[in-house]
């Protein structure tokens, strides 16, 4: 097992921070966070929190129709983030740390403000017509297909110049290029080589198996209902998405992409992380490839969602554990910038085992910017709000706002995001005179310090950075397993409920870390005590 560890790559031992920089720290006060603020705080990164990679989302020139999202420029940065200057800065200051840096890749679709995409739409002989997806109306004038925007409506925009419909599988703004064309997938891996020559370490592919689409572009079947795969989505649930998204041919596609980030791999080695929300376990896990020649992970949502219960949590860890084959990184993430923030999905108690409980599974964690000081959900007024999401499918909680908002630093104006009389993107939770970074410092048992304990004991410890798993036992209250590398166990144990609970263990050991942050070094037998919502790592 020692060997084995010795031998994990750093995305396979380390921790992912994503940062929202528009969230993030704004440094020229003009209310958007940008890469300089990220520079300032690189410190924190490192050293005070102790993270091992940070995942940057989109900075690139955009309208900013769905915040970067729609990319009008791959290989440059947008001016209300910065310059190439600055990443190049922010990217030395990282690795002189010891910290990776992953960037957002954006490969589905562009801005409609794209070079690529105005040339396509000029006319139908132009020579980037065949880089986005152009289709006919049906005889009655209506789209192509049935097929849906996941932001609302249909997923084809008439374009009246050229008489053709074009595909956009999120906003009208953004018209989806079409991978099945050679020259859309050498330019767009020019633009991973681009990035991979100034140095990044990796990649998050953003909605990574929506790439390849039926080429006959068929009719979606409608679905019997209760197919959200998540959380309700409106009109887009009344379909089985079998034809717009998901196809076969995404393999061979990302067997080619990895191909490119291993050119680089003499270098230094680079990973790849796709977001793909799959249901079905065996399909999920195929995006590793049958080699293991695909991404090196697809993130693994499922635990994003799920009820707070220690059967549901266990029955997914079992499934990750079951599907994946020798030499597959397992992964978890339980929050990011389109999910409600952790402590106001499940509350702020369970939160904390949370934190414990992404910090001692076997695999790849991912923490989002404000979870480590417990940040919940900002109020956004409906004349404040931002999200396109939010606005075009009104009514069912889609906007993204509330868990956008600005980083948490200290009491001063604006939190310390931003300085004192600026306006804010997105207004400043106002919980933030009690809720920050510097107050939770000064506090021995605040949040912040028991993610810091949690990160420091998981970075020097083999059994928990790359030891073997295994469940101990629990019900619907409580949830126990065990982590181990050589001579070195631990168990843990998390209580999911309001109430105390009791939980066996094979052998007692010492209490190394509870939730609650005063129980260091107990002795405890094989029967372990659990107050509500704690959650407890034992040394056996």
């Amino acid at each position: 097992m020692a060997e084995q560890a010795a031998e994990l790559l750093w995305w396979q031992r380390g921790v992912i921070y994503q940062i929202y920089p528009r969230s993030f720290v704004d440094s020229n006060g003009d209310g958007i966070g940008d890469l300089r603020g990220v520079l300032q705080r690189i410190d924190y990164l490192s050293e005070t929190l102790g993270v091992d990679a940070i995942w940057l989302s989109p900075f690139y020139p955009s309208p900013m129709k769905d915040f970067g999202y729609d990319v009008a420029e791959y290989c440059d940065v947008d001016p209300i983030f910065g310059t190439l200057a600055d990443f190049d800065e922010l990217l030395a200051a990282a690795h002189a740390r010891g910290l990776r840096v992953i960037i957002d890749f954006v490969p589905n679709h562009t801005s409609d403000q794209h070079p690529w995409f105005k040339e396509s739409r000029s006319s139908r002989d132009n020579p980037k017509r065949n880089w986005y997806i152009w289709a006919d109306p049906k005889p009655d004038g209506s789209p192509p297909n049935n097929w849906l925007s996941l932001f609302g409506g249909s997923a084809w925009e008439f374009d009246a110049h050229t008489g053709q419909y074009y595909l956009h599988s999120f906003l009208k703004e953004q018209p989806d290029l079409n991978w099945r064309n050679p020259e859309v997938k050498a330019a767009m891996f020019e633009v991973l080589r681009f990035w991979l020559r100034r140095g990044v370490d990796g990649f998050r592919v953003d909605v990574a198996h929506f790439l390849m689409k039926d080429p006959e572009l068929r009719d979606n079947p409608p679905s019997a209902g209760g197919l959200a795969l998540y959380k309700p989505m409106g009109e887009y649930d009344t379909q089985i998405h079998l034809y717009d998204k998901g196809h076969p041919d995404n393999h061979a596609l990302y067997r080619e992409f990895r191909a490119v980030l291993d050119e680089f791999e003499p270098i230094s080695p680079r990973m790849a992380v796709g977001e793909i929300h799959i249901a079905d376990w065996q399909e999920w896990a195929s995006y590793y490839g049958e080699h293991n020649d695909e991404l090196h992970m697809p993130f693994n949502f499922a635990l994003i969602n799920a009820p707070w219960r220690a059967d549901v949590v266990r029955e997914v860890v079992e499934n990750v554990e079951r599907v994946l084959n020798r030499g597959q990184q397992p992964n978890y993430v339980f929050g990011n910038h389109d999910e409600p923030r952790i402590a106001s999905r499940i509350g702020e108690r369970a939160a904390r085992a949370c934190m414990l409980l992404l910090l001692t599974l076997r695999g790849t964690p991912t923490m989002y910017y404000g979870d480590e000081i417990g940040m919940v959900n900002g109020d956004i007024p409906p004349e404040l709000a931002q999200d396109p999401w939010g606005k075009n499918v009104p009514g069912l909680g889609l906007g993204r706002d509330p868990e956008r908002t600005p980083m948490q630093w200290d009491s001063s104006p604006n939190a310390g995001f931003a300085p004192a009389g600026v306006r804010t993107w997105l207004p400043v939770n106002p919980d933030y005179l009690t809720r920050n970074v510097a107050a939770q410092l000064a506090d021995p048992r605040s949040m912040l310090n028991l993610t810091r304990a949690l990160l420091k004991l998981r970075r020097e410890s083999p059994a928990l950075h790359s030891g073997g798993y295994r469940t101990l036992s629990g019900d619907s209250h409580v949830y126990a397993f065990e982590r181990s590398a050589g001579a070195q166990r631990f168990m843990i144990a998390i209580n999911f409920t309001a109430e105390p609970r009791q939980v066996a263990l094979p052998s007692g050991g010492t209490l190394v870390i509870s939730t609650e942050m005063d129980r260091a070094d107990e002795r405890v037998g094989e029967q372990l005590s659990l107050r509500p919502y704690e959650a407890v790592i034992v040394r056996a």
